[in-house]
């Protein structure tokens, strides 16, 4: 018990000794440790108007950290003039050089028009065969029909061989529909049958998948690199214990998680998962947490050291926002965002 009660003081430590040489920056970095990721580094990049990814990807990025020893580097839409955390602002998002270095990215972006010289970050890492994780609006990470050199990546993209640009191209689909009845009708993910022995779905208890988001439209079948995991059953109401809806909107359900491969420019072939799920309120829910930190290590290729039962186990204060547009909290600074 005192070794445990060391290392965990040696991590907060460390952690807080870090943010104090780099508080000024507009992004977080969390140091790596000993586990099963240690010598990894994983960049997780937020930035959505209304689910609240400034809030999810961190509380991720702390339990990679803490539980697993992963080095992690948390992006955000950041206001140049404040260095506050602004998810309205669409056009920036500082550090993504920091992928240069990455072993995955975890997107959970929407609608982002970045200029050039950022998507070029994005772009080299995404077409070098490294594994990708993408988290409910990544579907339609990017609105940048204007690009003079990454148009592609546009969610409605028309260019020849990469139609429907980055979401239907990497994950499968690019946004399509609320299948749910959006902040009226919540999620349970129901787990595939014939997949219970997927790694990434190692220790998570039938109905443990919930999240107050609604379930998406996926137009199916995915691409035949794609395997479903996971379904998404909508529910009558916003609690986990509400029973699923009746009719066709329930038959079939909606895929709610999958794998995919993708080849990109360079010719190796990446592992990608996916889910629609992933707002911070979705957090709340230790199974889809376990969905989602499996999910980034099968990515990775360590599923044969994923555990039976995942730690998922929050690290420090998170009491998720709402989900809604313009409900981020006003006034933050990355570095604020460890202080508890």
């Amino acid at each position: 018990m005192l070794t445990l009660r060391l290392a965990a003081c040696a991590w907060i430590c460390s952690l807080f000794s870090f943010v104090a040489v780099n508080a000024a920056d507009p992004w977080l970095e969390l140091p790596g440790g000993e586990g099963i990721g240690h010598g990894k580094h994983v960049v997780l990049i937020s930035g959505d108007e209304e689910y609240r990814s400034e809030e999810a990807l961190p509380q991720l990025a702390k339990i990679l950290s803490k539980h697993y020893g992963f080095r992690c580097t948390v992006l955000f839409a950041i206001d140049p003039e404040t260095g506050e955390i602004n998810p309205q602002n669409t056009t920036n998002i500082p550090g993504l050089e920091a992928l240069d270095t990455a072993d995955l990215m975890v997107i959970f972006t929407r609608f982002r028009n970045l200029p050039d010289e950022q998507m070029a970050h994005i772009a080299k890492y995404v077409e070098s065969g490294k594994p990708v994780v993408g988290l409910r609006t990544a579907t339609h990470a990017f609105n940048n029909p204007k690009s003079e050199r990454f148009a592609k990546y546009h969610w409605q993209g028309k260019v020849e061989g990469y139609e429907l640009g980055f979401g239907k191209q990497v994950f499968g689909e690019t946004w399509y529909t609320h299948h749910g009845h959006h902040g009226q009708q919540s999620t349970r993910g129901i787990l595939v049958e014939s997949q219970t022995s997927h790694p990434i779905l190692r220790g998570i208890e039938p109905g443990s998948i919930w999240g107050p988001t609604d379930v998406y439209g996926v137009r199916t079948p995915l691409p035949e690199s794609s395997t479903v995991l996971v379904l998404g059953q909508i529910l009558t109401g916003m609690n986990s214990k509400d029973p699923p809806l009746e009719g066709e909107k329930n038959d079939p359900m909606m895929p709610l998680a999958w794998t995919k491969t993708y080849t990109g420019e360079s010719g190796k072939s990446a592992r990608v998962f996916v889910t629609t799920m992933g707002a911070s309120t979705d957090l709340v829910s230790e199974g889809t947490r376990r969905l989602i930190i499996n999910g980034c290590l099968w990515a990775m290729g360590l599923e044969d050291q994923i555990p039976e039962h995942t730690n998922v186990d929050i690290v420090g204060k998170f009491e998720p926002t709402p989900f809604k547009f313009g409900g981020h909290k006003p006034g933050v600074k990355p570095a604020d965002l460890l202080q508890d």
